[in-house]
């Protein structure tokens, strides 16, 4: 098991920004794939972001390129996501999720561990 719990969410202006973290326990979190992904009401789960086990290669979503930044520190077992330029279609709850293989997949399906969820709202 991974737990995964997030934090950072919240309301904020659009043009604003947050930064979303995901703490991870368990076994060794410098091992998997780490993902966020986002969720706005009556729509699917969609990929945001992925970040590989050393960090050294990233994956975006092309709605937030260039806005949204994913980031990881192995040493305190979290995933971070700085995101900048905040519109009111970003709003969502954003989840985060472990990948136990290698490989950035935007496939929700292909990710094993998932956190509860933290929810950002954009106002116009």
């Amino acid at each position: 098991q991974v737990p995964l719990v997030e934090s950072g969410g919240g309301l904020v202006q659009a043009g604003g920004s947050l930064r979303l973290s995901c703490a991870a326990s368990g076994r060794t979190f410098s091992s998997v794939v780490m993902g966020w992904f986002r969720q706005a009401p009556g729509k699917e789960r969609d990929f945001v972001s992925a970040i590989s086990w050393s960090g050294a290669s990233t994956y975006y979503d092309d709605s937030v390129k260039g806005r949204f930044t994913i980031s990881r520190d192995n040493a305190k077992n979290t995933v971070y996501l700085q995101m900048n330029s905040l519109k009111p279609e970003d709003t969502a709850v954003y989840y985060c999720a472990a990948r136990t293989r290698y490989g950035l997949e935007k496939n929700p399906r292909l990710y094993n561990y998932w956190g509860q969820g933290t929810q950002v709202t954009v106002s116009s």
